[in-house]
């Protein structure tokens, strides 16, 4: 398992019937989480002293419950800083899990980067811009796609709470998939791509996706807009069904056979500091070119 260890502003501090107790910089939220399954003691006091709980409902969705939480709030990890705030099902605006696979991709940009060579990366399904800011750091000219309107420019102000207004990054808000078409018939090419699905959603123009059935045509689809040599390809998975291995065929097969180069998933996990277990939080699949 790859495992984001290196955080300092946020901490899993205990899970328990099906919930997870979170410190985010200095609040603390409980929030339902899946993968909890087991009922052991609440014993820390932030179980009973929380700033923001999230209650699940019964037909679906959820409401939050706050205890003198503000609306935004900062935390920061390394040299990037994100702007947070509960919104709708649950989430705060980060994936706090994703550092394992900016510190992987920073490192592979970064020698590239320095010996000379210009790092063009896409970022697909961009959200808040935690991969796109995270390459962006590490030397990369970004592209960033989403198409809400709302994450993307709560991706710019988190580039701005990280100093990185002025770095090469290019924002669109449009659909993925019809991107992708456009830039295979525009002839353009990215030495790297990064693609964080959701298991659902809608494009701005009512674009239906369904992660089991548009997965693997769209990496297939990637494969046109990579340069010659790319340098990584990163897919993440939060559907349970779609496993480690699902997530290295689809790879293996649409890249190593085009391309050469490696594959690599796992799941990607948090520790928990009150009984030393990782949480798991969903599978990545990592290719390299070299």
């Amino acid at each position: 398992m790859w495992i984001a260890n290196q955080w300092k502003d946020y901490e899993v501090l205990d899970t328990s019937s099906g919930e997870k107790l979170e410190r985010w910089n200095q609040y603390i939220l409980v929030r339902p989480d899946p993968q909890v399954i087991w009922n052991t003691p609440k014993q820390l006091p932030g179980w009973k002293h929380m700033n923001g709980h999230y209650h699940r409902s019964s037909k679906g969705g959820g409401e939050w419950e706050f205890f003198d939480l503000p609306e935004q709030w900062t935390i920061s990890y390394q040299s990037l800083t994100f702007n947070l705030k509960p919104f709708s099902f649950k989430h705060t605006g980060l994936f706090p899990e994703q550092a394992a696979n900016w510190d992987w991709f920073s490192k592979l940009i970064h020698e590239r980067a320095n010996a000379g060579h210009t790092v063009k990366v896409l970022n697909l399904f961009a959200y808040t811009g935690g991969a796109t800011l995270a390459a962006a750091a590490a030397g990369a000219n970004v592209t960033h796609v989403d198409a809400s309107k709302g994450m993307v420019a709560w991706a710019k102000e988190n580039a701005k709470s990280s100093h990185l207004e002025d770095a090469p990054i290019r924002w669109l808000v449009d659909d993925c998939v019809k991107f992708v078409e456009r830039e295979i018939r525009r002839d353009s090419k990215y030495d790297a791509i990064i693609m964080d699905p959701p298991s659902y959603g809608r494009g701005p123009k009512g674009e239906t996706w369904k992660i089991e059935e548009s997965i693997f045509p769209f990496i297939e689809l990637c494969t046109k807009i990579l340069v010659d040599h790319p340098l990584f390809f990163l897919v993440n998975s939060y559907t349970t069904g779609l496993q480690p291995a699902v997530l290295s065929y689809m790879l293996n097969t649409a890249l190593v056979k085009k391309f050469g180069g490696h594959v690599t998933s796992d799941e990607i996990g948090l520790p928990v500091t009150e009984n030393g277990l990782i949480l798991p939080c969903g599978a990545s699949g990592r290719y390299t070119g070299r």
